[in-house]
């Protein structure tokens, strides 16, 4: 294996395996912050022995200008594959909140009224507020989603005649009310604490 590695192709092994223990690192940093604490410490356990051999390698090879490009590479490619696979998984529960603001009070309670009603036929849960904004009346919606289902209901918020504000927060947690009902899939999700 030493001879392997002393190759050139070594330089290619140690990038390959940077690229997977930091993808593990990124990824298990960010389910550590949204409450995945067993998956967390299950990925670290992994991402360290497989740095491990990673850096041992390098070390051997401190010499070579391919080892420790390849090193440094693995580095940086690792944490665009974990954060490009986090995306992908889509983990955790976000509100998002459009707030229909316009000088027609009637155009805005229609709009966000057409808004919630698509919401609602699409299965999302819509809790509506009336406001006031600095100089109009304002109309809220709110919606607790998954995080996989934002950009699908940022798109129903936007009707033609309106283009409400909206933010996305992320929710740490949830007690009671409605959520959509979601179909079954394989996903970390399912092994939530």
């Amino acid at each position: 294996m030493s001879a392997l590695l002393a190759a050139p192709i070594g330089a290619l092994i140690i990038f390959g395996l940077r690229i997977i223990d930091v993808s593990m690192g990124t990824l298990r940093l960010i389910l550590g912050v949204r409450g995945y604490r067993v998956q967390a410490a299950s990925l670290g356990f992994f991402e360290v022995l497989i740095w491990l051999f990673a850096v041992g390698a390098a070390l051997q090879h401190l010499t070579s200008v391919f080892h420790v490009v390849g090193y440094a590479g693995g580095f940086a490619a690792g944490n665009f594959v974990g954060i490009w696979l986090e995306e992908r998984f889509a983990l955790g529960t976000n509100v998002v909140r459009a707030t229909y603001r316009q000088t027609d009070p009637t155009k805005i309670a229609s709009a966000a009224q057409q808004a919630a009603d698509t919401l609602r036929d699409h299965g999302f849960a819509v809790t509506e507020l009336d406001g006031r904004g600095r100089t109009h009346p304002v109309h809220i919606l709110n919606v607790v989603v998954e995080r996989k289902d934002v950009e699908r209901v940022m798109e129903i918020m936007h009707t033609d005649d309106t283009d409400p504000f909206i933010t996305v927060e992320e929710v740490r947690a949830t007690r009671g009310g409605y959520f959509r009902p979601v179909a079954r899939r394989f996903s970390l999700r399912s092994f939530r604490r």
